[in-house]
Parts: C-alpha cells; sequence; structure tokens
C-alpha cells in the first residue's frame, strides 16, 4: 500500500513566507486573504478580521508525494487545501499504511490536534501537486480570543467533521463493501450521467480509504461495470444509472 517515495521530501523549501521584498510580500498576503475569504471556515468575516489571519499563514506548495509532516511532528497550526489532494495516513512500524481521510480543495485537517496542543498522529502526504494554506496557531488563538464569531464557524466545521466521521463509521459496521463503494463515487460524482469525472487518486488508496483490499475493489469494480451501472477507465469514471447504482446492495 506504500506510495513510491522517490519524492518523499519535505515540502518546506517551497513554502512562501521568508525573503521577500516588501512589494512581494504584500503582494503574497493579498494573494492569502484571497485563498482565505473563499474558505467555509473564514468566507464570511469583514476583510479586518482577515489581515491579521494572512500574517501567521503561510503558502505551501507540495508536489505529487511530498510529506507534510509525519505522525509524532507537533502541530503548531492547521492546513487547508485550496487545489490538490491530501491523504492522511496511519503508518505501521513495517511501513504498511492505512488511509483514514482524503483531504480535497476547500477542506482543513489538524484544527483539532491545534486546540489540543498535541504532536499529529498521522502522517500527510500530497497524493498530486497541491497548494495549502498553513494557519498558525499562535495567530489563530489570538484573532479566537478576540473575535467570539471565528470562534463559533471553527467549532460549527469541527461538529461537522465529527458528524461526518460517525456516518462513516456507521458505514463501515453496517454496509458491505459493495455498498461502501457505492457511497464513495456517488460522494465523487459531479451529478450528471454519463459524463466521464476523475478521481485524482489511485485504487490502492481508494480501497484502503475504504477498508477493502485491492482484490476487493477490482472485484466489485468490474460487478458494477457488469451489471452496466457504471463505466471505468483508468481514473476516469461514468456513472451510468445512478437510481439503479444507489439502489444497487451487492
Amino acid at each position: 500500500m506504500t506510495e513510491p517515495d522517490s519524492r518523499d521530501q519535505e515540502p518546506a523549501q517551497r513554502s512562501a513566507g521568508s525573503g521577500f521584498t516588501a512589494q512581494e510580500e504584500a503582494r503574497r498576503l493579498t494573494r492569502i486573504q484571497a485563498h482565505l475569504a473563499h474558505l467555509p471556515l473564514f468566507k464570511e468575516l469583514p476583510r479586518s478580521e482577515l489581515e491579521p489571519i494572512a500574517l501567521g499563514t503561510r503558502e505551501i506548495h507540495a508536489l505529487r508525494g511530498d510529506i507534510l509532516f509525519r505522525s509524532g511532528d507537533p502541530c503548531l497550526g492547521f492546513h487547508v487545501v485550496v487545489y490538490g489532494r491530501i491523504k492522511l495516513v496511519f503508518v505501521s512500524s513495517s511501513g504498511l499504511e492505512r488511509v483514514v481521510r482524503l483531504v480535497g480543495p476547500g477542506e482543513g485537517f489538524g484544527e483539532a490536534l491545534m486546540f489540543m496542543e498535541r504532536n499529529y498522529i498521522v502522517t500527510a502526504q500530497a497524493l498530486v501537486d497541491s497548494l495549502l494554506l498553513h494557519v498558525g496557531r499562535d495567530t489563530l488563538f489570538t484573532r479566537l480570543e478576540q473575535s467570539p464569531g471565528v470562534a463559533r464557524r471553527m467549532l460549527a466545521g469541527l461538529s461537522e467533521r465529527l458528524y461526518r466521521l460517525m456516518g462513516e463509521l456507521e458505514s463501515y459496521t453496517l454496509q458491505n463493501g459493495v455498498q461502501r463503494l457505492v457511497s464513495y463515487l456517488l460522494q465523487e460524482w459531479p451529478g450528471e450521467e454519463g459524463k466521464p469525472f476523475r478521481i485524482d487518486v489511485g485504487k490502492s488508496v481508494i480501497a484502503s480509504r475504504l477498508n477493502l483490499t485491492p482484490e476487493h475493489l477490482s472485484r466489485t469494480l468490474r460487478e458494477l461495470m457488469d451489471r452496466g451501472l457504471i463505466r471505468v477507465q483508468r481514473r476516469n469514471f461514468t456513472i451510468l444509472d445512478s437510481e439503479a447504482l444507489r439502489q444497487y446492495r451487492g
């Protein structure tokens, strides 16, 4: 399950935010504010609230395969994906991976550990070239003390994440492999039957995320294709009959 790590390197050297001229720094902060303003967590905040948060935020340009942090590293803030895809994994002593979450654009990770001031318990790796924001803990804590509105939005975001995790736990315990795969495909599906869409992660990652073996995933995909419910070409998927797919139980 372990991905090739020929590019397994820390992306910090590509992070922006140091050694810039005043003009470059001003452009960087403007760009970060624009990114923050589109995130669900911050989109309702006025510009005056975003400016101090942007000062404590840095951009991270991560290439495919880059490690953002490892289990045991200190959590000094939280990340938000602007574009790309990040996998969060538990790694065993033998090097085997268990994918616990796939994080896409607009989603964040690390908030809970940041609040608890604990080290990371997972490893984060870029699955594709990605741009992330890292919001510094000290800057954010200062703003939370000064702005109850920011604190409420973060609490709502964490509560939504907990609700989603409870739903995933229910699916793992009550649904079979076919049902878990169907749910995943419908979540990724843009909503138009007959039109291909791309899932930018490998099938081994999908299998790990759904608690399936790669062989089980391949058999299940073939089963859905044989029944005329989906079409698969490499990483391009097409849903042919969404209603029948939703009803299918394997």
